[in-house]
């Protein structure tokens, strides 16, 4: 889980499943860690459309934005994000347990938050940049973010479409 406007990793969650349960579980700590997002936005993994997500979502009065099928561009700075830690640290460590995973993922994301600057930030680091923002009395939620706004409005509350156009021919 990325923040998009103070880029820092929230959460990365090493298992061997991950159910759509398990994020709203997750979700909810966060929430309570760092207070409630403006709207998160999420592929359509079948962890994020679940009805437990979907519960979670209406229950916890958050706004959830899926991005079209196939248009990974639509949440770039997540799916550059996600090649950064595949290419750093999946693609590189050769993990022999589940804990030993866990400590990798979250030394690498210690690193990533603490340690690298980033442009888009003013060369700050994102925990550093967070921290400014709370300093100033204002949270990355009233920040906005510096990704586009979705091209796609966002479900009515509980509107669930369960059919999947596919292309014939």
């Amino acid at each position: 889980m990325v923040d998009d406007v103070t880029r820092e990793c929230l959460a990365a969650i090493a298992d061997t499943s991950i159910s759509g349960r398990r994020v709203a579980r997750d979700l909810t700590r966060l929430i309570k860690r760092r207070g409630r997002p403006g709207m998160i936005v999420s592929d359509n993994g079948t962890e994020f459309t679940s009805t437990a997500i979907l519960a979670w979502a209406e229950d916890q009065r958050v706004a959830w934005h899926y991005i079209a099928p196939g248009k990974p561009t639509q949440n770039g700075f997540v799916e550059s994000f996600n090649g950064k830690m595949r290419d750093e640290l999946l693609n590189e460590s050769l993990f022999f347990s589940l804990d030993h995973a866990r400590e990798k993922l979250a030394a690498w994301a210690a690193d990533y938050n603490t340690r690298r600057p980033h442009s888009s930030i003013g060369y700050q680091t994102p925990a550093a940049y967070a921290a400014q923002l709370t300093a100033t009395g204002r949270s990355a939620a009233q920040c906005g973010s510096s990704t586009a706004r979705p091209v796609a409005p966002t479900a009515p509350q509980g509107a669930i479409n369960a059919v999947t156009p596919v292309a014939a021919g």
